[in-house]
């Protein structure tokens, strides 16, 4: 995917950046929502969150095991 191992790991810190805000959002539409489009939005939040790891990372660090933070080994 992406053969630099610089830039694989730059891309794999704004993979990991962008699940934590995504993260952090469906916390802050549970509190401010109705259950039922905090539901909505956490699954729609959960699909996005398996295609970055499915499409981006797992290929990401298969490439670059030595960047795969230890948290998801």
């Amino acid at each position: 995917m992406i053969s630099n191992p610089a830039v694989a790991r730059k891309i794999s810190d704004l993979m990991i950046e962008c699940s934590k805000r995504l993260t952090a959002s469906v916390a802050e539409i549970k509190e401010s929502c109705s259950e039922t489009e905090f539901v909505e939005y956490r699954a729609a939040v959960a699909r996005i969150m398996a295609d970055m790891l499915r499409e981006v990372m797992n290929p990401l660090y298969k490439q670059h095991p030595q960047i795969k933070p230890t948290e998801l080994k």
